[in-house]
């Protein structure tokens, strides 16, 4: 009777662990799709996700990086317009997009480059307000947020009928293990019920 009753607790362990392990492996591998391709001036437009904004409107480290990757970008492809994407959250003083874009204008870039996208709070709200501030016959864009979230961000854009190429920023290493394991979570999610 022991041995039976060591199998029926130790049979549903087995399932659970090896479903952990091959669930962690499966979403490694999407983290690291999410980095290619690399954005290289093809598309005419690029989303800039936004993240937080600290008290004082200052960008957290994810945004601030967000913001040098997208600087980087526009000014090495001068002709790429920029969609900055990002509400105000109930803890934020002002929308992010707001944020950003005074960032952009301060180092450089011109304004007319610069579209405004200030109602989204979540990455599936950043693309489908920003889809719809862009010319329909936009098919393609370029995608700028933190290297672990740009598979998530390709998954959406997908979704909503886009291709897309991508330019990864680095993630705050104070963060990095919160929000890689949060991101798996998500990446599922966005797999499974397209949000």
């Amino acid at each position: 009777m022991k041995k039976k009753m060591r199998w029926i607790v130790l049979i549903p362990l087995i399932v659970v662990v090896s479903s952990g392990i091959g669930i962690w492996l499966l979403t490694s591998k999407w983290l690291e799709d999410g980095l290619e391709p690399k954005a290289d001036g093809t598309n005419e437009y690029a989303i800039v996700l936004g993240a937080k904004v600290k008290k004082g409107n200052i960008p957290s480290f994810a945004l601030q990086y967000r913001l040098d990757a997208a600087l980087a970008y526009a000014q090495k492809y001068a002709h790429v317009k920029l969609v900055l994407s990002g509400g105000q959250g109930p803890d934020e003083d002002i929308e992010e997009a707001i944020v950003m874009r005074d960032f952009l204008l301060e180092n450089g870039i011109d304004e007319n480059r610069l579209l405004i996208e200030d109602k989204a709070t979540s990455t599936y709200e950043n693309l489908l307000f920003s889809q719809a501030i862009l010319p329909s016959y936009i098919n393609s864009v370029t995608l700028i947020t933190s290297d672990y979230h740009l598979q998530r961000a390709k998954v959406l854009a997908s979704k909503l009928g886009w291709e897309s190429d991508v330019v990864a920023a680095k993630t705050p290493k104070v963060v990095e293990l919160k929000v890689r394991m949060r991101e798996r979570l998500a990446l599922l999610k966005a797999y499974i019920l397209g949000k």
